[in-house]
């Protein structure tokens, strides 16, 4: 199974709030989700950003793939940093 961090849209009409979760790469954008690991709301100034770091990082440790968006969030959040120590310390 392909896992992958990625966006799903929440909110109302041209009011988007995505939460960033861990789903199966099979599954629609909206749909089925594994791990729900943070929120993003871009309509904030500025935007909003909260990630749970340890539930990141394990899921990048055990093979998830981020998508670009999320891969951008997570490195503002310090969180590719910290996953690319820990690839290093081993």
């Amino acid at each position: 199974m392909a896992v992958r961090i990625r966006l799903k849209r929440m909110g109302a009409h041209k009011a988007p709030f995505y939460r960033v979760v861990v789903s199966d790469s099979r599954s629609p954008r909206d749909g089925r989700f594994i791990e729900e690991i943070g929120y993003y709301n871009p309509i904030e100034v500025p935007a909003v950003v909260k990630i749970d770091e340890e539930k990141a990082l394990k899921w990048l440790q055990t093979g998830a793939q981020a998508s670009d968006t999320v891969r951008n969030l997570l490195s503002k959040a310090g969180v590719m940093k910290k996953f690319h120590e820990l690839k290093q310390q081993k």
